[in-house]
């Protein structure tokens, strides 16, 4: 084993070692087993979110009343307004079915409903008819003209709606309020816009009111004076978390099953009536099938990793025993018998992990670790050499696995462990099955991959479709469909980049070249437009940025390798034109930006101080970063504040996510930052090192195959390359303040689950795989 290997195998185990440190330290915290709410009569009692120890429902206070007959009744005011599932179904408080009411009034306008069909809404204020079909609104007829200014990828999706069959159609709310007609808005005289809104969901059409002061009511009853009645409930929802609910004679009992708050103390203030069972918060007990499947998954993760060594180094204590074993040749038998079963147990472990996490169990953080070792040590196992870039990577792992652990323990609810557990769950998946994936390699033909990709295509493109039509920015199914776009969308740009430099010069003359190049290049662009339109539709231009990066290097590396030096020269100097924009950008005046939502951003981003309410995110992260200085907060690289309550910091804004790096920086100071960065950096030069090197192979191969799946390596690794430089990028630069705040997770640190099972992990194994070779 060489010094840099064992400099690196240090450097992980002691981000390992850091966060067991972490977990011992982490002082005890207690959460509510049960909260029981006992009338022995007719009466009842107020419980505000912090009495329930519900999380993302401050202001929110329910009313629990139990009738002469004995029935339970529930009634919500404030922003989180609770949700009840009862038979399969859920009801939130506040909303009504408008198809079920006569008429319905919002301030002083009421509108008449007319029957119609399922999951449409005709109604009239007497000068105008209406009808919404819970994508576009109809008045008198007519589809209503755009809102002025409406920027143009609303506009295209209102036109999309329009067009498009009733199935196929986009889901946009109806808003009542302001003093337009216009797009998807009703005005009313007088009625902030937005104080009422009309929404497509699973049931059909819901009405809702706004935490406004402005009433809204059904036939003759308030929505937010809602009350519903607990009989066959099985579950309540307030804010983030959930409830079981149970009722035995006088007792009404809520057990916690998602994300509950956490106390120093087992104390809480709470009205007469109302009693808290305690449980204190198990860092280390917990899921004995969880502990055995993660323990057998890392047993047999070691036993494969050390079969690997050929000789072993003087002063190894069990050194005569292993090579008396070699020399019998059992241990590299046994060795290689347990890759196979390895990978399979980690990825087994992945699985449950995961499931027990979404069933509302997760395995206890201690477990997560061990899992989390398993995985990042079945790297070490199939045979060859593991690149430069993939060993930056794992330690970026480790890195990040300790700062969400970190985080997970700073936060005073039982949810900011999650993180920690998913990442931990999502990376053994991913492991195991590029472990699998090495272990056994299916020989396959050019044709073979190109109809492998194009299905890749299809599938990503269908998913894309899918979070249009039923999901939002955060994605849909619990995934972002747009990471594994990203790796499609490289690959399939890579295999006709490919093929494009395996044309010979006398193709050129021949008859149909200009056809044959514009059928080899447009499955790329028609992806890449149809992610493109996908990705504008979120409230954010990052991820147009990002695309427009990864396109410039590949357009850079593509005229490279062809030696069209005067393209390359070219898109240099558009990169360098790109920085002095930003530069300009940066010192420019922020009165001559325009009155738009990005235009708002641009003014938040060049003086904040002026904006104290939309720049709040930019100055907490700010504060916090100054707060970290060079060594951390506590002064001792976060040493001193492992496992420790994180204080004002946790309110930053996706503090997990896109503002990970902050959370970073105050707690480990910008000398850990440095250290990060080098690291980065090592993951990008070793991936375009190792592009630069197949790019090499090729133009020495002998054959048109191998010189073509060398070009394939090559511009499949430039381009993963690119998107992670870009994912840096924009997170450095939106939390250093370089560049407009822009939501993009941080590779490897951020919790983000998608962007590392669908396109971190399968770059890495494209990488180590290709180097195998």
């Amino acid at each position: 084993m060489g010094t840099g290997r064992r400099a690196f195998l240090a450097l992980l185990a002691m981000l390992f070692a850091l966060q067991v440190f972490a977990l011992l330290r982490a002082p005890a915290a207690w959460q509510p087993a049960a909260i029981a709410i006992t009338l022995d009569g007719p009466g009842s009692v107020t419980l505000t979110a912090a009495q329930l120890g519900a999380v993302g429902a401050a202001g929110t206070r329910l009313v629990f009343s139990r009738g002469a007959d004995g029935a339970w009744r529930l009634r919500a005011d404030g922003p989180a307004l609770p949700v009840l599932r009862r038979g399969g179904t859920e009801e939130r408080l506040g909303t009504v079915d408008p198809s079920t009411l006569r008429s319905f009034a919002i301030g002083p306008r009421r509108y008449t409903v007319t029957p119609g069909v399922r999951g449409t809404l005709f109604f009239t204020d007497g000068a105008a008819r209406w009808h919404f079909d819970g994508a576009t609104v109809f008045r008198d007829g007519t589809a209503q003209a755009h809102c002025p200014g409406a920027p143009w990828p609303e506009r295209g999706v209102a036109l999309w709606n329009r067009v498009a069959p009733r199935a196929l159609a986009i889901a946009r709310p109806l808003l009542f309020g302001g003093n337009l007609h216009c797009g998807n808005r009703i005005g009313i005289d007088g009625v902030d816009g937005g104080a009422a809104r009309l929404a497509r969901q699973d049931q059909g059409l819901v009405l809702s009111a706004s935490a406004g002061a402005v009433p809204v009511q059904g036939d003759d009853a308030g929505l937010r004076d809602d009350q519903r009645s607990l009989d066959g409930a099985q579950s309540l929802a307030v804010g983030r978390s959930r409830y079981e609910l149970a009722v035995a004679r006088g007792t009404l009992t809520l057990a916690p099953a998602r994300r509950v708050a956490l106390h120093a103390v087992p104390e809480t203030t709470l009205p007469p009536g109302v009693a808290w069972e305690w449980r204190q918060r198990s860092l280390w007990r917990g899921g004995a099938a969880m502990w055995l499947l993660a323990g057998a998954a890392a047993l047999a993760v070691f036993g494969a990793v050390q079969g690997r060594e050929a000789v072993p180094r003087r002063g190894n204590i069990l050194g005569p025993l292993a090579d008396a074993r070699r020399r019998r040749g059992r241990l590299p038998g046994l060795a290689r018998r347990l890759r196979g079963p390895a990978a399979m147990l980690v990825l087994a472990a992945g699985c449950a992990a995961l499931v027990l996490q979404r069933g509302g169990e997760p395995p206890s953080a201690a477990c997560s670790l061990l899992l989390s070792a398993a995985a990042l040590g079945m790297w070490f196992v199939p045979p060859g050499r593991l690149p430069a870039a993939a060993g930056a990577a794992l330690l970026l792992v480790g890195a990040g696995l300790l700062c969400q652990l970190n985080l997970g323990l700073a936060g005073m609810d039982t949810g900011w462990l999650r993180y920690h557990g998913k990442t931990a769950a999502l990376l053994a998946i991913g492991s195991g099955a590029v472990a699998l994936w090495r272990l056994y390699p299916v020989a396959m033909s050019q044709r073979r991959i190109e109809w492998l990709l194009a299905g890749a295509a299809g599938a990503a493109l269908l998913l894309l479709a899918a979070q249009v039509l039923w999901g939002d920015e955060t994605g849909v199914f619990d995934m972002q469909p747009v990471e594994a776009a990203k790796l499609v969308l490289t690959l399939l740009t890579a295999h006709c980049l490919a093929l494009r430099m395996g044309w010979r010069a006398g193709h050129r003359a021949l008859p149909g070249h200009g056809a044959r190049w514009l059928r080899l290049i447009a499955p790329a662009l028609l992806f890449l437009a149809l992610l493109g339109c996908a990705l504008v539709q979120v409230d954010d231009y990052s991820p147009l940025i990002l695309l427009l990066l990864w396109a410039g290097a590949m357009a850079f590396a593509y005229a490279l390798a062809a030696r069209r030096w005067l393209a390359a020269g070219l898109l240099g100097c558009v990169a360098l034109a790109g920085i002095a924009g930003v530069t300009a950008l940066r010192s420019g005046d922020p009165a001559h930006l325009p009155a738009t939502f990005y235009g708002d951003r641009f003014q938040v981003w060049l003086e904040p101080e002026r904006h104290p309410h939309t720049g709040q995110q930019v100055r907490d992260g700010a504060a916090a970063i100054a707060a970290g200085g060079w060594l951390g907060a506590d002064g001792w690289l976060g040493l001193a504040s492992l496992g420790n309550p994180g204080g004002a910091v946790m309110a930053l804004p996706a503090v997990q996510d896109d503002f990970a790096p902050s959370f970073l920086l105050h707690r480990h100071g910008l000398l850990a930052a440095l250290l990060l960065w080098c690291a980065q950096a090592a993951v990008v030069a070793g991936l375009a090192h190792a592009a630069a090197r197949h790019c090499r192979t090729a133009a020495a191969a002998g054959g048109f195959r191998q010189a073509w799946l060398a070009r394939l390596q090559a511009f499949a690794l430039c381009g993963g390359a690119a998107f992670v430089a870009g994912h840096l990028l924009l997170s450095w630069g939106t939390n250093l303040a370089i560049l407009p705040v822009m939501g993009q997770p941080m590779s490897f640190l951020s919790a983000g689950g998608s962007h590392l099972l669908f396109f971190l992990l399968p770059l890495l194994g494209i990488h180590a795989g290709s180097s195998q070779e």
